[in-house]
């Protein structure tokens, strides 16, 4: 099993910025993917990105391409979140994740509890 706890949600204006963090424990080398998802009212969950625990490759959501930097500090287990240009629209729950990337098709095992984030107009 693999433990995922996020921090550092919270209430921010347009056009500010916001770090995520999510840090992992437990059998973390049964994974070697980490990813945000998000979920805002009403709506379904939605990709965010990922990160590849080897070689730190990105990928992200088109609707944060260019504002949203995910980063990785492989001696603390931990995922970041910079979120940067926020607007109202990103505001939502956002869920830390973690699997396995096999050939071009990831598979999420593990889920954090989430973290709210919500950017005033």
């Amino acid at each position: 099993q693999v433990q995922l706890v996020e921090s550092g949600g919270g209430l921010v204006q347009a056009g500010g910025s916001l770090r995520l963090s999510c840090a992992a424990s437990g059998r973390t080398n049964s994974t070697n993917i980490m990813g945000w998802f998000r979920q805002a009212p009403g709506k379904g969950r939605e990709f965010v990105g990922r990160i590849n625990w080897s070689g730190g490759s990105t990928v992200y959501a088109d609707s944060v391409k260019g504002r949203f930097t995910i980063s990785r500090d492989s001696a603390k287990n931990t995922v970041y979140l910079q979120m940067s240009s926020l607007k109202p629209e990103d505001t939502a729950v956002y869920y830390c994740t973690a699997g396995i990337l096999s050939g071009y098709v990831p598979r999420y095992d593990y889920w954090g509890q989430g973290t709210q984030v919500t950017v005033s107009s």
